[in-house]
């Protein structure tokens, strides 16, 4: 009498092929993994520098993306160098509108879908970013990330912060170029603030995240914070390029003076300060 237990564990055994000898089996090979927070940072500030030179940690993963994006037909050869430079840029947004994206979502900056879907085949994905759904929180607009990051500065400072422009505010307050049109952007109230208070602010902004400068009436704004949080994927084009200059340094303004805020270091996005 057969024993049917035994019958249908053979029966599956052939199907996924364990009954076959061990040299004819296929081998899985394990692929090569994309840091995604790393290529974040490299296509934000690598359009910014003066040079083609690589951001640290970035290389690899970013070569790899580079490479895909070669593969069909969107960049040349000769950028895949491990530059997230304008050329890269350019050739991501492409690829995300052959996906359909349009606006934010075509920004030439990753996302987590577009990272893995360009992908499938040749690297895999870690560290993955996303910047959550979009929140109300202090009577203004953002999304679940900043929300965290900013919950935490103030749990810090041991205060509320006010709000006058949160994100995702397409053609918002004039001044602002853009850089609230995303998401990771908004601008803190500083109202009855004391010069050392406003800094300290922008301090704790700066050390969980953010790109936070401290905007004066000297260079024509009202008193404010202006805050970008690094690395968040739903940055707009002008956002993407304060948080690059503010890695290399400056002041996030067109002149493009030097930075004027309060020195932090090392310069964390919200995932890095996290792991500390």
């Amino acid at each position: 009498m057969v024993n049917v237990g035994v019958a249908v564990a053979g029966a599956v055994l052939a199907l996924v092929g364990l009954g076959t000898p061990a040299a004819a089996r296929p081998v899985a090979v394990a692929l090569p993994a994309v840091d995604m927070e790393a290529v974040l940072k490299a296509a934000q500030i690598d359009p910014r520098r003066a040079d083609s030179a690589i951001t640290p940690g970035s290389g690899e993963s970013v070569r790899l993306v580079e490479r895909a994006l070669a593969d069909r037909g969107l960049l040349a050869a000769t950028y895949v160098d491990g530059h997230f430079g304008t050329r890269t840029v350019d050739a991501y947004a492409a690829y995300q509108r052959s996906l359909g994206y349009t606006g934010l979502d075509a920004s030439g900056l990753p996302g987590p879908t577009s990272l893995r879907l360009l992908g499938e085949t040749t690297y895999a994905v870690t560290r993955v970013v996303s910047a959550g759904s979009r929140v109300t929180y202090r009577s203004a607009s953002m999304n679940t990330r900043t929300k965290a990051m900013l919950v935490e500065a103030e749990r810090l400072l041991g205060r509320s912060l006010g709000i006058t422009q949160g994100s995702y505010n397409p053609g918002g307050v004039p001044g602002s170029a853009g850089t609230h049109d995303g998401g990771g952007a908004l601008d803190v109230s500083v109202s009855g603030m004391t010069a050392a208070t406003r800094t300290t602010v922008a301090r704790v902004l700066r050390q969980v995240g953010f790109a936070a400068w401290v905007r004066t009436p000297a260079q024509g704004f009202d008193y404010h914070i202006h805050a970008i949080a690094l690395g968040d994927p739903d940055l707009s084009t002008g956002a993407q390029h304060q948080a690059g200059d503010y890695y290399l340094g400056f002041n996030g303004l067109a002149d493009r003076g030097a930075d004027d805020g309060p020195v932090v270091t090392p310069k964390l996005t919200w995932e890095e300060y996290q792991r500390l």
